[in-house]
């Protein structure tokens, strides 16, 4: 270390200081004097990154060579002039790095980043990452500056004006085909330090994703549509770049006729303005990209109303019961029968009713037909559209006939029930308010039905407006409307028949003060 710090004091003294007795401005030497280089200066050039290369010796470093202001021309006597040397600190040098003005020692500086990543790669941008670096320097980092040089050229781009924060980057708008080579550092408020750099370019390249078909859920199953209506299908599908997509029916290519097609970027839409019956079938979409390619099947089914049933027979009537008969009919629709619906009519109305409803049977039994009617039997098919359109008629007529339950008993004399009359509840005697209409009750049995008069006094009153008979099932009855005073009397209820006559009577008084109508 002594000898080292020597050398260094030498190195700065000027020639009149080492001669003292030497002219002033003239050297020992017509040669210019060399200059060791300090154990510092070697140690500032060794990189940050690299701890582990050793500096240079002071004795292997070659001699810098006289700079252009030692230099003067040489007087007579073979003398080399030469200007007193002013410390290297003052004086900038234009060539090489100033060896009398040291870099910032090391630790001023941040470490290289660790970990240089590439996250992902696509056809149009790169995505890079990196962790700090050991060391942050003795300030500290303001941020990283990420810079790409392509491959063949020679100058390194910055992918931001500024340093930035993250540790993490997407360089985006990238054109297919190019290759980078890509670096970042970490910046410290003295500059930046050493840089961390891919070992390989990254390649950025055209993007295959492999062809994916997403069916709808409700295509998942047999699509179902009615004869007229309209078809619209959209599939989503996945593939890049845009794979090749073709649909088929049935194995065959399209009718372009009948079936618009519409492939997008990212869907295929399949149109039918019109459905039709001959629409139906197994659609298949290709979607293909080079040698990766994706199907998916798609069951279509155009239906409409079942035709009506071939015929119809009438096989038996008994009772109150009719049986039927008919054949299936011969055009389902284009799918299965639900059933049929059975319907009767009355010869007498024409009004149609319906008796069974899915019947899944060719046959059946109607029943509860009332006697003495006759009855016309039609049948309809059935199908998710509905009922068909005609149905066919019985040509015959079921007739429901009367039994005859007629029967005589020989040997058992039949009995009189002839009877003259006789009341089994007399007429009671009543009492009622003026203004307030009141009954009087009784009963009366007689075969044959008697005739009942009523009176008053003795005197008949049938036909007077301020009463009103009745007679049902024996039961007779009498109202006296609104009755005053003056109608107060004996009721007679006289029965008369054939066989004879008897009659009932009672007393009604009126009595108290009644409501008066103004």
């Amino acid at each position: 270390m002594k000898n080292d710090k020597a050398r260094e004091t030498a190195a700065r003294r000027s020639p009149r200081d080492l001669h003292p007795n030497l002219p002033a401005q003239i050297t020992p030497s017509s040669e210019p004097p060399t200059k060791p280089r300090m154990p510092g200066e070697a140690e500032a050039e060794t990189p940050a990154c690299k701890p582990e290369e050793k500096a240079a010796e002071p004795d292997e470093v070659p001699n810098p060579e006289p700079s252009q202001a030692e230099a003067v021309p040489e007087p007579a006597g073979g003398e080399t002039v030469t200007e007193p040397r002013e410390p290297a600190s003052e004086e900038p040098s234009p060539g090489p790095p100033a060896v009398s003005k040291p870099p910032p020692p090391s630790k001023d500086l941040p470490s290289c980043p660790l970990l240089l990543t590439v996250e992902d790669v696509t056809d149009s941008s790169v995505t890079v990452s990196w962790e700090p670096p050991e060391s942050l320097g003795r300030l500290g980092i303001k941020g990283y500056m990420l810079e790409y040089c392509l491959e063949g050229a020679s100058e390194w781009v910055p992918a931001s004006a500024q340093p930035m924060m993250v540790t993490q980057h997407t360089l985006r708008n990238l054109a297919i085909g190019n290759k980078l080579f890509l670096r970042v550092a970490a910046v410290s408020p003295e500059g930046a330090g050493p840089a961390a750099v891919l070992d390989q370019p990254v390649h950025i390249k055209e993007f295959i994703e492999a062809p994916k078909i997403r069916v709808p859920r409700y295509l998942r199953q047999t699509y179902i549509r009615k004869v007229g209506e309209v078809i619209n299908l959209q599939i989503p599908f996945q593939g890049k770049p845009k794979p090749q997509v073709s649909w088929t029916h049935n194995g065959r290519a399209l009718d372009t006729q009948r079936v618009n097609v519409r492939n997008g970027e990212q869907d295929s839409i399949l149109f039918i303005r019109s459905a039709q019956r001959i629409d139906s079938g197994h659609y298949e979409l290709s979607v293909r990209l080079e040698d990766l390619e994706a199907k998916a099947a798609i069951d279509i089914l155009v239906i409409e109303r079942p035709g009506p049933p071939k015929s119809i027979k009438l096989l038996d009537v008994w009772g109150f019961n009719a049986a039927l008969e008919w054949t299936p009919p011969g055009d389902t629709g284009n799918t299965e029968l639900l059933g049929y619906t059975v319907q009767k009519a009355d010869q007498k109305t024409g009004q149609w009713f319906t008796v069974f409803e899915r019947c899944h049977r060719t046959t059946c039994t109607v029943s509860d037909l009332i006697i003495g009617n006759s009855y016309s039997f039609r049948v309809f098919s059935e199908n998710q559209c509905g009922l068909s359109a005609t149905a066919p008629v019985t040509a015959e007529l079921a007739h429901i006939q009367k039994a005859d339950t007629v029967s005589k008993r020989e040997g058992v004399p039949e009995r009189d029930f002839s009877e003259a009359p006789k009341f089994t509840h007399p007429l009671a005697d009543h009492t009622t308010t003026p203004g307030y209409s009141t009954q009087l009750f009784c009963s009366v049995r007689a075969t044959p039905k008697p005739k009942i008069i009523w009176m008053k006094n003795k005197m008949d009153i049938q036909g007077n407006p301020k009463y009103r008979a009745l007679s049902e099932h024996g039961v007779c009855s009498l109202e006296i409307r609104k009755p005053s005073p003056f109608d107060a009397g004996v009721y007679t209820c006289k029965a008369v028949n054939a066989l004879g006559e008897a009659s009932v009577d009672c007393r009604l008084d009126v009595k108290g003060e009644g409501f008066s109508e103004e």
